[in-house]
């Protein structure tokens, strides 16, 4: 019976930085992924040949030195990524309904300051405000910033700030304060919740720079797995865990789906920590504690069209596109069935086979779980594959054909360019990803009342940790963080840090 060191309960990107963060300090790992594929949102999917990124659309802080650069240099993995700079004149275009302009996000701020004056020339005292707000509220962070030290006290000065009044507190134009709210959908803006420091990281990074990966992101849990590998850890595909074991005070183990038991010493899950607790049965885990985890809302879900283009029939755009309907910037997911979709997201695949033209483009946009409820008791993955019913293929038709339309009116001719298209909803992101109710990027945060949402990497059983999204921020960068989080919190100290800062 091999006793592992650490035991790892998901393989998103959390886990998987833990398991080479940690293996690399000599610990034993096994990672336990349900799935096949490994790596969470880093998942990718082939249609039609054509390569699918799950969540993986871009990336920020990825130049020499920037922090998600600086974490893959201690990894190893930086040099072996094939990346693609998106235009420094323009990482996103913010459109919108009723407007034929193009407002544009550049890279570097004072580069992404004088593209916007050119659409706001009377806005440069408010622009400059609002970058150096940005960069203020980032710097207050120390792990971001791959500093050591520092305490809660620092955030506390800026973890109140509302993103909605900060902004319309910088300018009185409308129009302006759209734009810059207009790439909401990386982190589901709530005008009523959203704190400005998720808006400020998560903006930041790609204005520090913004990339691709060519052929899609697995290959940068493909790489960490083989680092893992190297180290002498093992990764289990195909092995969902139903039961974490707690005797004398402790996790013993953890019990698979076909009842077999793997033990260790330590346990780390990177799966939801609403998921970790009912799997976890303790009367040392209080059950105020569980009410209160098991209270926090998930964001909402997400809608998916992937298409593949027709040979050269679609000119390779190296950008991306963020639309809006007019008044809707603020409550974009307070839509209704009569006005669905209100946004969406464009995101075109760099693919090593084709420069000029584009093979695919993914259309994003946001779906509430209860529209795909009814479908609930199926499962559907590749190890896993149950048809949903005609009736899950209709209603995915019908939106995708609303989505489609509602694109072809800012890119006339779209439709003509279309081979074929698949589809995902919130069903396919919980079976894929772990979220039980199919959430874009886990749990909410709220302004007005910060700290409810930060959750310690450290549970009340001394040998069980957390980590991923949930924790702290979401996406690659969000959830790389929340690994050296949960690695500082294991290690106890953060000589990692520095490690990392000094790779």
């Amino acid at each position: 019976m091999t006793n592992f060191d650490i035991v790892i309960i998901g393989s998103g990107m959390g886990g998987l930085v833990c398991a080479d963060i940690l293996g690399r300090e000599g610990y034993t790992i096994c990672v336990l992924e349900k799935n096949k594929q490994i790596g969470g949102c880093l998942q990718t999917y082939v249609r039609d040949k054509v390569i699918f990124d799950s969540g993986v659309h871009y990336l920020g802080g990825l130049a020499e030195g920037q922090n998600l650069y600086q974490v893959f240099k201690y990894l190893g993995i930086i040099d072996k990524l094939k990346l693609q700079k998106l235009e420094e004149d323009v990482f996103d275009k913010i459109i919108m309904e009723n407007d034929d302009k193009e407002y544009v996000f550049a890279q570097g701020y004072e580069n992404f300051i004088q593209h916007l004056l050119k659409d706001f020339p009377a806005e440069e005292k408010g622009l400059r405000k609002y970058c150096d707000k940005i960069k203020e509220v980032c710097s207050k962070f120390p792990l971001y910033n791959l500093r050591t030290g520092g305490d809660i006290k620092e955030k506390t000065s800026v973890l109140e700030i509302d993103t909605r009044a900060f902004i319309e507190s910088i300018t009185i134009d409308k129009k302006l304060q759209s734009v810059l709210a207009g790439n909401n959908m990386l982190y589901v803006l709530q005008s009523d919740k959203t704190p400005f420091y998720v808006h400020a990281m998560i903006l930041n990074s790609f204005i520090e720079s913004s990339w691709k990966c060519i052929d899609g992101g697995s290959v940068i849990g493909k790489l960490m797995a083989r680092n893992i590998r190297a180290q002498g850890g093992v990764i289990h595909r195909n092995a969902e865990v139903t039961k974490i074991i707690v005797e004398d005070g402790k996790v013993n183990a953890v019990e698979l789906k076909d009842g077999s038991h793997v033990y260790g010493k330590n346990f780390i899950s990177n799966m939801h920590p609403v998921r970790t607790l009912e799997l976890t049965d303790t009367s040392l885990i209080k059950n105020a504690y569980k009410h209160r985890i098991k209270s926090l809302e998930n964001s909402i879900g997400g809608f998916v069209v992937n298409i593949v283009f027709k040979k050269e029939s679609f000119k390779y755009i190296k950008h991306n596109y963020y639309y809006h309907k007019e008044g809707h910037v603020w409550t974009l997911v307070n839509y209704t069935e009569a006005n669905w979709p209100l946004c969406y997201a464009l995101f075109f695949s760099a693919s090593s086979r084709s420069g000029e033209y584009a093979e695919s483009m993914t259309i994003l946009t946001y779906m509430k779980y209860e529209e795909v409820k009814q479908w609930e008791d199926t499962v559907n993955t590749v190890s896993e594959e149950a048809e949903r019913g005609e009736d899950y293929e209709a209603f995915k038709k019908h939106k995708a054909e609303l989505l489609i339309d509602l694109v072809e009116e800012k890119f006339p001719g779209l439709k003509n360019c279309i081979k074929s298209y698949y589809t995902a909803t919130p069903l396919s992101y919980r079976d894929y990803i772990g979220n039980d109710d199919g959430s874009m990027y886990g749990i909410v945060k709220d302004y007005r009342n910060p700290l409810k949402t930060f959750i310690s990497p450290r549970t009340k059983l001394p040998n069980l940790y957390l980590t991923g999204q949930n924790l702290n921020l979401h996406g690659i960068l969000g959830a790389a963080m929340s690994g050296l989080v949960t690695c500082t919190a294991f290690l106890g100290n953060e000589d990692i840090i520095k490690k990392i800062r000094n790779a």
